[in-house]
């Protein structure tokens, strides 16, 4: 008798799961990420409208504003999974938060059940208008110089911004001091400012700095150029071959969130990330889709904590 209850039990199980995915959700949905008034926070509020047309249900943005988004990510892991909190995560906390910090309460792959990837953002090099450069090559010469005193800034350790400019200063042999501030609007004010000369910030957040002159743009990070900015060169095209860094973005729920609830929002998130109107909005941001599997998400991660371990070595970065 035992034998025969314990498969009915089982499929009733799954049933009733399957059908709480067919009707997911019944109520509102939570998109944890990090800082406001960054590009993080502009992606999960435009999906969270698109969703939340869909659904019919509100889907509500809260900001943990933290350790580059090292906070959010601890939040999100700890939630209950169910699927109605879902984290938008990102290289920072998900790529190279284990290489640069010693102590981690979340697991980047165990943590976290993967949905879809979201999308990669260019950015610029940029600088203080006062910098002595008008293109790249000119600046990489201007920083060589001992007397030029250069420092950059970024949204603090282990953003995209702190790992890309690491990268930039082995690629050109160049030594500029390090100034992390809390978040990547602060970097960039520094930057107007004047307190640090470079940075690399998304172009979202730059570009509009950049037309109202108050900043210097030199170079974008990605593979070609942007659609917002085609007047910008990629780093290769200003004379920095094999220079290529973007920051992502994805979409996770918390571990144990019941396979048939991370299925639906898979096909419900890459149905809205992979529409035409999504792919042309991202566009005017300097953004690409980049619609995934959860299995090719996974495999993303995994690779993205082994390149980033790889740069914070050659770096010389101590984790903290």
């Amino acid at each position: 008798m035992r034998l025969l209850i314990l498969p009915l039990l089982l499929s009733a199980s799954f049933a009733g799961t399957a059908c709480a995915a067919d009707s997911f959700p019944v109520k509102p949905v939570r998109i944890i990420t990090a800082s406001p008034a960054t590009t993080g926070d502009l992606l999960a509020r435009q999906l969270a409208t698109q969703l939340a047309e869909r659904w019919a249900q509100p889907v509500i943005v809260e900001n943990r504003a933290g350790g580059a988004g090292v906070l959010a990510a601890e939040v999100a892991a700890r939630a209950s999974p169910d699927g109605y909190t879902v984290h938008l995560g990102q290289l920072g906390s998900f790529g190279a938060a284990p290489s640069l910090l010693k102590s981690l309460s979340y697991d980047p792959i165990r943590s976290f059940a993967p949905i879809t990837r979201y999308a990669q953002v260019s950015q610029l090099v940029i600088s203080n208008p006062s910098v002595p450069a008008t293109n790249l090559k000119e600046l990489i010469a201007h920083a060589k110089n001992p007397a030029s005193r250069m420092s950059y800034g970024s949204g603090g350790v282990g953003t995209s911004g702190h790992l890309t400019l690491e990268m930039f200063k082995s690629s050109t042999g160049i030594d500029i001091l390090h100034v992390p501030f809390r978040g990547v609007g602060a970097a960039l004010t520094a930057v107007i400012s004047g307190e640090v000369q470079l940075a690399v910030i998304p172009v979202p957040v730059a570009l509009p700095q950049v037309k109202a002159g108050k900043i210097r743009a030199y170079a974008i990070t990605s593979e070609r150029r942007t659609a917002s900015a085609p007047d910008i060169p990629t780093a290769a095209q200003a004379g920095l071959p094999a220079f290529e860094s973007t920051t992502w973005f994805a979409m996770f729920a918390p571990a144990k969130t019941p396979p048939a609830i991370v299925t639906r929002l898979n096909r419900d998130m890459v149905d809205v990330i992979a529409s035409p109107a999504m792919a042309t909005w991202l566009g005017v941001q300097g953004a690409d889709p980049t619609p995934s599997s959860p299995a090719e998400l996974a495999a993303f991660v995994a690779a993205e904590i082994a390149k980033w371990a790889r740069v914070v070595k050659s770096a010389g970065i101590t984790p903290e």
